[in-house]
């Protein structure tokens, strides 16, 4: 039986047109499936809605060890109003780069575990415990018709599965000449909120002062001149003390002196752009998204609702955020807690130095890196069940390619000799997990 070249394996899956929403998964997922039954593979497909199927197979291992899960979402987002240099669903190889949209996020993680899933296969390697592999769909809407849908009404496909690896990680990046590889272990949380602004409304001939338009502009300003408290967590301490661990001095003082919250911000001013980034792994965050209100030009509206995006640290919930937010904008605003999804206070760091050691064999000097992501991933649903997610889809990319500044982008793509370091990190892990 023949293994399948993640690369080309990469390029088909850019060719379908997963854009979500609507998602329309099945073909991609079909494709998957007939891939993995020509293997040799059984595979079962269950879906909320049926052109939004989820599909899970297994590979049979010794029984020393508890199933591995690996697992990637096939839907991506949008490409409406970008400028590509290259069509973003042909999967074309240029200059030695994948072009498309999802060669990044994820359908390039998701083709390193299927080809190294089905090289295992062909090669007859059995595995320290079994190997489970779901490719989900509906990831980049939130999850209701993919993870969160197997978990909540199929968790028999997941029973004694302790470790898990999916996305963000294991990309590098670069810091003062030294390379580092993120692997992500813990992610913020959604708490996604509403605020109900109320004032006396009116004629639009009128002379209207404090009414809700006025109170938006003044939440808004609040919102935007002041952050909410610095909090250090067990992650960001991990992560910021490996870092400054492996930079020269005085650069690594000056980076340990962010995990005093007295001195972060002002830490995080001296790194410039790259501070901003960072800013989110210390505070809870809120972003204010859509406003509804009003229904005529000449009418002065009494009530306007604006969305709240909040994004919890691991160990706070929605009761520290309406703390925080209070401290911030005051008590006349109706605040309501519309989404949150929890992730686990502390990650089980149990597969992290297998890991590491893996990037560190491939590429000597370099430096893992456990990450907490600002963003949420699927990892929050299995978390659920007791599953630890380590993003691990493992990329050597050069230094001029910043993972991030692609990433639901134009111009998404990724380095062939990327895809193919990522697979072979895969494969060693299915070999070595145990």
């Amino acid at each position: 039986m023949a293994t399948v070249s993640p690369v080309e394996l990469l390029q088909n899956l850019i060719r379908f047109n997963t854009t979500n929403p609507p998602g329309n998964e099945a073909e991609c997922v079909t494709y998957i499936n007939n891939l993995l039954t020509e293997a040799g593979f059984e595979t079962t497909l269950l879906a909320k809605a049926s052109n939004r199927p989820n599909l899970v197979t297994r590979l049979e291992g010794r029984g020393k060890s508890p199933p591995l899960l690996l697992y990637g979402h096939v839907d991506v987002v949008t490409t409406v109003n970008q400028k590509w240099t290259h069509p973003p669903f042909e999967g074309k190889v240029i200059d030695g780069y994948i072009w498309g949209r999802g060669a990044l996020d994820m359908k390039g993680g998701v083709a390193m575990m299927l080809s190294a899933l089905m090289r295992a296969k062909a090669e007859g390697l059995t595995p320290p415990g079994d190997i489970v592999l779901s490719i989900l769909c509906d990831e980049e809407a939130g999850g209701d018709d993919g993870a969160r849908y197997l978990v909540e009404n199929h968790p028999e496909q997941f029973e004694g599965i302790r470790y898990a690896i999916g996305e963000f990680g294991g990309c590098s990046v670069y810091f003062s000449n030294r390379k580092f590889y993120p692997i992500q272990v813990a992610e913020k949380q959604i708490c996604w909120m509403q605020a109900s602004i109320s004032g006396p409304g009116g004629h639009g001939s009128m002379v209207m002062r404090g009414g809700a338009m006025a109170k938006l502009a003044q939440l808004l300003r609040r919102l935007e001149q002041r952050r909410l408290p610095a909090h250090i967590t067990p992650v960001a301490r991990q992560m910021f003390e490996t870092m400054a661990s492996a930079l020269p001095f005085p650069r690594g003082l000056v980076v340990r002196q962010v995990l005093h919250p007295g001195l972060t911000d002002i830490v995080l001013k001296l790194f410039g752009q790259r501070g901003k980034l960072l800013e989110p792994l210390f505070h809870n965050t809120v972003n204010a998204t859509t406003v509804h209100g009003g229904e005529k030009v000449n009418v002065v509206p009494s009530e306007i609702i604006l969305a709240l995006d909040g994004r919890l640290l691991p160990g706070y919930g929605p009761d520290d955020m309406m703390a925080e937010l209070r401290h911030v904008i005051g008590d006349e605003v109706e605040l309501e807690v519309l989404r949150h999804d929890p992730c686990p206070a502390q990650p089980d760091m149990g597969l992290f130095d297998t890991l590491a050691g893996m990037l560190q064999e491939a590429d000597p000097g370099s430096v893992p890196w456990p990450l907490l992501s600002l963003g949420a991933t699927d990892g929050r649903f299995f978390g659920r069940l007791g599953i630890q997610t380590y993003g691990f889809t493992p990329m050597n990319l050069p230094e001029d390619l910043n993972f991030w500044d692609l990433v639901h982008a134009e111009d998404e793509r990724i380095p062939v000799e990327a895809v193919e370091f990522g697979t072979d990190m895969i494969y060693k892990l299915l070999q070595r997990f145990g």
